[in-house]
């Protein structure tokens, strides 16, 4: 058979192609396309960077979709069937929502593939394609092929070089969908084999796609002493427990981790407890941020807004937090009800979920009614925190100070999120209604010699604000 592996497109900052880069490079269906016996032919196909010819002689169209790619997804599918071939689809949100999934295809996959891939596409072959299949186990990941990258245009993608060494989270975040799609599981390739594939990559920077790298620390620790000396430099996720171990710092750091994303997600313990986030405790986050700066680790921060505790003041408080803590990198978010999560069935039971179109669904629109702010308040403070963590003073506040060895990069990376930040409307209710006042205060209060403020909209743009822009021309 000829098989078409597809990946549709994505809505929000987070699935937008940004000056033709695509970002981290998805695994899913490059690790599928390992499985697929030698004797089919292969096309990959990213719907982000490449246009999709829905005439292209194919036998069998798989499908991958997350919620904010679903609508594109079915769409995708739809046309394919539409001209009689075949498509069955899976991930995170097919798995979570099967019977609307069932609509747009011939078959579907819930949860992981990797066990029983073989099987389906022989019945595919054989004409005997069942409407569902599922593992009856969770996968093991010893001997788990490394996933098809020859098969990808790596000019297109920010970080072509991804890769696993965990499933699962050990933790269970009421918001989050990792638990719904893989289990209350935590597992773990050997330590060889994932060094292995590090060596299989081309040069270049190498980015971890575990939800929570140090999720075993026994493991993470024996991971680390493998990959010192790797001569990669890569980053991670990884939970605020990373700096409770200073060991564990250093050996993250000595195995080539020079960058870790964090979910902090609300300085409100109230807002932790009610999402079962209490390992993240807000008292130990100024520490934490200092001892991980310390081992020489650069920290790209995550926040989610429209917790029930939050206020309209909760934007300048966090955008203080950041810039007094010279957070390098911050990647902000809208409380989301996902189909499969706990949240979202708290949402409903209460009548809160107010937008049950999946295209909305990506982490930068309001779909709920917030408890202690109004949906514009959460929408437009979200916008001004964007504008405000991105402007040429935010980014000055956060990366000057520490060590310089790192500087350009963190100050590079910047400027490409600062594009993505101007690509938002500026905020059309007044700044107090967030906090605004005291957010913009925050910027000169973190150093008392800082030049004035950053303009206002309408007000002339000074030399520095250019110079910045030449120089990220150069750099993108």
């Amino acid at each position: 058979m000829r098989i078409l592996f597809l990946l549709p497109e994505a809505t929000g900052w987070l699935g937008t192609v940004h000056h033709g880069k695509a970002g981290i490079a998805r695994l899913s269906l490059t690790t599928l396309a390992s499985l697929t016996p030698p004797h089919h032919e292969i096309v990959y196909r990213d719907s982000r960077v490449h246009e999709i010819d829905f005439d292209m002689d194919v036998d069998l169209v798989c499908i991958t979709a997350l919620t904010n790619e679903a609508p594109h997804a079915y769409f995708l599918a739809d046309e394919f069937r539409r001209r009689g071939v075949t498509v069955i689809m899976g991930g995170v949100h097919v798995s979570a929502c099967p019977d609307e999934a069932l609509e747009h295809c011939d078959a579907i996959v819930i949860h992981e593939a990797e066990g029983i891939w073989e099987g389906i596409l022989d019945d595919v072959e054989r004409g005997e394609l069942k409407r569902t299949y599922k593992n009856s186990t969770y996968v093991s990941l010893n001997g788990l092929p490394n996933p098809r990258r020859d098969l990808l245009d790596h000019r297109m993608y920010s970080c072509p070089n991804s890769l696993i060494a965990t499933r699962g989270c050990p933790f269970k975040c009421n918001y989050c969908t990792v638990t719904s799609f893989f289990g209350n599981t935590f597992r773990v390739r050997p330590p060889d084999e994932v060094l292995a594939e590090l060596h299989s990559m081309r040069p270049g920077r190498v980015f971890f796609m575990d939800d929570n790298l140090i999720g075993n620390l026994a493991y993470a620790k024996e991971l680390l002493e493998v990959l010192r000396g790797c001569g990669r430099r890569w980053g991670s996720q990884a939970s605020i427990n990373l700096a409770q171990d200073q060991k564990l710092l250093e050996a993250y750091h000595a195995a080539g981790g020079d960058w870790v994303f964090i979910g902090f997600e609300t300085l409100s313990e109230a807002n932790l407890r009610a999402s079962k986030k209490t390992f993240n405790l807000k008292g130990e986050y100024e520490d934490a941020i200092k001892r991980i700066h310390d081992a020489g680790i650069s920290i790209y921060g995550s926040f989610i807004f429209g917790f029930d505790d939050d206020e309209p003041g909760v934007f300048a408080d966090t955008l203080e937090f950041i810039m007094k803590n010279r957070i390098d990198m911050a990647m902000y978010h809208i409380l989301t009800p996902y189909p499969g999560t706990e949240l979202r069935d708290i949402m409903l039971e209460e009548g809160r979920v107010i937008d049950f179109d999946w295209i909305h669904y990506n982490n930068c629109e309001v779909v709920i009614q917030p408890r202690r702010m109004t949906v514009e308040q959460l929408q437009e403070g979200y916008h001004w925190m964007h504008r405000q963590t991105y402007s040429m003073r935010g980014i000055c506040r956060r990366v000057l100070g520490r060590s310089p060895l790192t500087l350009p990069e963190r100050f590079f990376a910047n400027l490409v999120g600062r594009r993505k930040a101007k690509a938002y409307p500026e905020p059309s209710i007044p700044f107090h209604e967030f906090g605004g006042d005291r957010g913009r205060s925050t910027l000169q209060r973190i150093d008392k010699s800082a030049p004035p403020a950053e303009p206002m909209p309408g007000e002339p743009i000074p030399l520095t604000e250019q110079a910045a822009e030449d120089l990220e021309e150069m750099r993108l």
